[in-house]
């Protein structure tokens, strides 16, 4: 017998629009990610060593003055993790770890040609979360992260030392098939064309200039 047998038409908590059979709903799974805890830390962090990895353009002229970095995306990697259970809070871990995230990195050269490139900030994780006890399955703890540095001085190379405002958000995580009901398959409106409507105003004009009627100036 496999979960299909799990498939039952069941009552739904609100009316469905364009259901047959009004206030049934079928059952579905679905894989997703599940989020068993999360936390957000807030940082501002000093003197955070970064070297650019393949400038753009190749080969600035030295030395360099910086603008700015950011994470383009909330990518990271979290690496030497270690997850201690806490003896005296159940299904609570202390978790250390630390967050890697990359950010675009712009800087102006000695010619004063604009350049940037890709550094790497680490970040180190101290906290507390609930995890899951244990199953066949896995969990696994990953990190978004975002970060702004508005301040950098020039120390060698392609080497900076930033100030950065940096947002990590730990979660522990893990893949699950979960069996939830199901309003049905989302209708999908037709995409709007995006238009200038350059000659909106123009087409509108009358073919001719307007005549006035007889006996008018």
């Amino acid at each position: 017998m496999s979960f299909f047998s799990n498939f039952q038409s069941e009552r739904c908590p609100g009316p469905i629009k364009g259901n047959p059979v009004a206030g049934l709903c079928e059952k579905v799974c679905v894989q997703v990610k599940k989020v068993f805890d999360a936390c957000m830390k807030q940082m501002q962090e000093e003197g955070l060593s970064v070297t650019v990895e393949n400038p753009v353009p190749a080969n600035p002229a030295y030395p360099l003055t910086f603008v700015s970095g950011r994470t383009l995306n909330s990518a990271a990697t979290v690496s030497n993790l270690a997850v201690d259970p806490l003896p005296d809070r159940p299904r609570c871990a202390r978790v250390q770890a630390d967050v890697t995230a990359p950010i675009e990195v712009l800087y102006v050269d000695a010619n004063g040609v604009e350049g940037r490139g890709i550094a790497n900030v680490t970040v180190s994780e101290d906290v507390i979360l609930f995890v899951p006890s244990p199953s066949i399955i896995p969990y696994t703890v990953e990190a978004v992260v975002s970060v702004v540095a508005p301040e950098g001085e020039y120390v060698d190379g392609l080497t900076f030392t930033i100030s950065a405002c940096v947002t990590v958000i730990l979660k522990v995580v893990m893949e699950v098939e979960l069996l939830i009901p199901s309003y049905g398959y989302c209708a999908l409106p037709p995409c709007q064309e995006y238009s200038q409507e350059v000659c909106a105003g123009f087409f509108e004009l009358p073919l001719y200039p307007g005549a006035n009627p007889v006996g008018e100036p």
